[in-house]
C-alpha cells in the first residue's frame, strides 16, 4: 500500500490532515450553532450550509488558474493564512444580533478564500509528483492514500467539537450558544500544525511546485504536448465527469443537514451495548489498527513483522475489550457525533479497496476510474434507499436505532472511495498540462454546485414526507449513474 510512494506524498497528505481536522471540527456543528445562536430555522441554517459549501468548493476554480500563473506553493501559504484569520474571527462570541451575522459572513468567506487557495493546489503538486513514467502507475493509490490521510483529521473533528463544548459549558460556565465558538477555535490550532508540517518537509516535494508554461518545462517533467484536438477531448471529457459529481457531492453532503436534522430529531438520544461501542472514537481507531494490522501479518515478509502485527491486534482486541466490560447503562448520543462514521469507515476501508483493485489490476480487470465512478453512483443510491426504508412511518416524536444511520454512512463511505479519490486522480491525469490548476479547480466548481444543490433537500425538510426527501436523492444518483454509463467509451477513450 505504502511501498514505492515518495516521501513528499505523505509531507503533503498529513499537511492536509491539519487543515482537515480544524474543517471538519467547524463543519460538525456549524448548522446546530446557527439554529442554537441565531434561532434560524432548519430551512435558512440548511441554505446558510449550502451556500457556505458552494463557495468552498467554486473558488479554487480562482485559485487554480492563479496557481497556473504564480505557483501552486505560494498559493498554498497564502491560503494557509487566510483560513486561520477567519477561522480566528468564527471563535469570537460575539452574539447574535446584526453585527454577529456580519462578522461571521466575513469570516466564512476568508475560509471560502483560503481554501481556494490551499485545498485544490496542494492536490495538483500531489499529482506532480507522479508524471514521472515510473510513477505512474501509483497515481490512483496515491490519491486513495492522500484521500485516507483527509479523513483522519476529519475522524476526530466531531469528537473534538462535541468534548471541547462539553468541557467549557461544565468548567468554565459558557453558555451552550457561545461553547460553539471553542469549538471553531480548534481550527486555528490545527492550521498552524498543518504549516509546520508543510514547511518541515518541504525539501520532500518542491521538485513538484511547478508549471508547464514552456515546452521546456512539459518536457523536462515528462509531460506531452497535446494537439488542439486532444487538449479539447480532455477538457470536454473532464467537463462531462464534472457533470456527474455534481449530483453525488449534493447527495453525499446531506451529512451536515439533513442527515444531521435527522439525528437530532428521530433517532434515538442514548445508545446501548454493542452499538453504544461504535460512539467512541478510540473503539474505531482500536478497530483501525486491527484492520491495517491485519493487512501487515499477511503481507509481511518477515518473522519480526508478523510478531509485530500480531501483538498490536491482540493489543486492540484487548483495549475493545475492557471497553465493552465497563459499558456504562447507555451512551448518550449528540446529533454532530454521527460525523465520525464517514472518515472512520474511509480510513479502514482504503486498504480493503486498494487490495480488491489491485488483486483486479493483476487479472486485468480494474475498472477505469470513470467506471468506478458510475459504480460510487449506483452505491451512494443504495445509501439512501437505507433511509427510506428506515422513514417509512416515522412520525413525529418517533426515534429510530442509531444503527440506520451508521448503516447509511457505510454505504455512502463505499461510494466516496469509488468516486472521490478516483475522481481527483482522473483530473491530474487527463488535465491539459497548462491546465492542471484550473481543471482541478473545475472539480471543485462541480463540487460547488453539487453543495449550493444541498439545500434542496433542507428545503424539503418539514414540508413533504421524509420517504420523499431521500427518495429524491435516489432518483438523482440513479440517473446519473445511467449518464456517466451512457458516455464510458468517450471517457475512456481519454484514459
Amino acid at each position: 500500500m505504502f511501498e514505492g510512494q515518495p516521501k513528499g506524498l505523505f509531507a503533503l497528505a498529513l499537511s492536509n490532515t491539519g487543515e482537515r481536522f480544524g474543517y471538519y471540527t467547524m463543519l460538525a456543528v456549524f448548522t446546530l450553532f446557527l439554529m442554537e445562536n441565531f434561532g434560524w430555522s432548519q430551512a435558512v441554517a440548511g441554505t446558510w450550509y449550502a451556500v457556505f459549501l458552494a463557495l468552498v468548493y467554486f473558488l479554487p476554480l480562482v485559485g487554480g488558474f492563479v496557481a497556473d500563473k504564480i505557483g501552486f506553493g505560494r498559493c498554498v501559504t497564502t491560503g494557509i493564512i487566510v483560513m486561520f484569520l477567519g477561522y480566528l474571527l468564527l471563535s469570537i462570541p460575539a452574539g447574535n444580533g446584526p453585527l454577529a451575522v456580519g462578522i461571521m459572513a466575513v469570516a466564512l468567506l476568508m475560509v471560502c478564500v483560503g481554501t481556494s487557495l490551499f485545498k485544490g493546489n496542494l492536490q495538483v503538486m500531489v499529482g506532480n509528483l507522479y508524471d514521472a513514467p515510473e510513477l505512474q502507475n501509483k497515481r490512483d493509490s496515491a490519491f486513495s492514500i492522500f484521500y485516507m490521510a483527509i479523513n483522519i483529521g476529519a475522524l476526530f473533528a466531531p469528537t473534538a467539537a462535541v468534548e471541547i463544548m462539553r468541557y467549557v459549558e461544565s468548567e468554565w460556565g459558557v453558555s451552550h450558544a457561545d461553547a460553539y465558538h471553542y469549538a471553531f477555535g480548534v481550527a486555528c490550532l490545527s492550521l498552524v500544525l498543518s504549516i509546520i508540517i508543510y514547511y518541515a518537509f518541504h525539501n520532500t516535494f518542491k521538485h513538484a511546485d511547478y508549471n508547464s508554461k514552456t515546452p521546456e518545462a512539459a518536457a523536462a517533467h515528462h509531460e506531452p504536448e497535446l494537439t488542439p484536438s486532444e487538449t479539447k477531448d480532455r477538457v470536454v471529457a473532464l467537463c462531462l465527469v464534472f457533470a456527474v459529481v455534481i449530483f453525488f457531492w449534493m447527495a453525499f453532503h446531506q451529512n451536515g443537514s439533513t442527515l444531521t436534522f435527522f439525528a437530532k430529531e428521530y433517532t434515538a438520544t442514548e445508545a446501548t451495548g454493542l452499538t453504544s461501542m461504535l460512539f467512541s472514537v478510540w473503539n474505531l481507531v482500536a478497530v483501525i489498527f486491527i484492520v491495517y494490522a491485519l493487512f501487515s501479518l499477511f503481507q509481511s515478509k518477515t518473522g519480526k513483522g508478523k510478531a509485530i502485527s500480531t501483538v498490536v491486534i491482540l493489543a486492540a482486541l484487548a483495549f475493545l475489550g475492557y471497553n465493552y466490560s465497563s459499558l456504562p447503562a447507555s451512551t448518550p448520543l449528540d446529533a454532530p457525533i454521527f460525523q465520525q462514521f464517514n472518515p472512520s469507515f474511509v480510513v479502514m476501508l482504503t486498504p480493503v479497496s486498494m487490495a480488491i483493485f489491485a488483486a483486479l489490476a493483476r487479472k486485468g480487470k480494474e475498472p477505469s476510474a470513470p467506471r468506478k465512478i458510475g459504480l460510487g453512483m449506483l452505491v451512494a443510491a443504495c445509501g439512501f434507499v437505507i433511509m427510506m426504508l428506515c422513514s417509512m412511518g416515522i412520525g413525529a416524536g418517533d426515534r429510530v436505532s442509531p444503527n440506520w444511520l451508521v448503516s447509511t454512512y457505510l454505504v455512502l463511505t463505499f461510494a466516496e472511495l469509488l468516486l472521490s479519490p478516483m475522481g481527483i486522480s482522473f483530473v491530474s491525469k487527463v488535465a491539459p498540462p497548462k491546465m492542471k490548476g484550473t481543471m482541478m479547480g473545475g472539480w471543485f466548481v462541480a463540487t460547488a454546485v453539487g453543495n449550493l444543490l444541498v439545500s434542496i433537500p433542507s428545503l424539503l425538510w418539514g414540508n413533504v414526507p421524509l420517504v420523499v426527501v431521500w427518495g429524491v436523492l435516489v432518483v438523482l444518483c440513479l440517473l446519473s449513474a445511467l449518464f456517466i454509463f451512457s458516455i464510458m467509451k468517450r471517457l475512456e477513450k481519454v484514459c
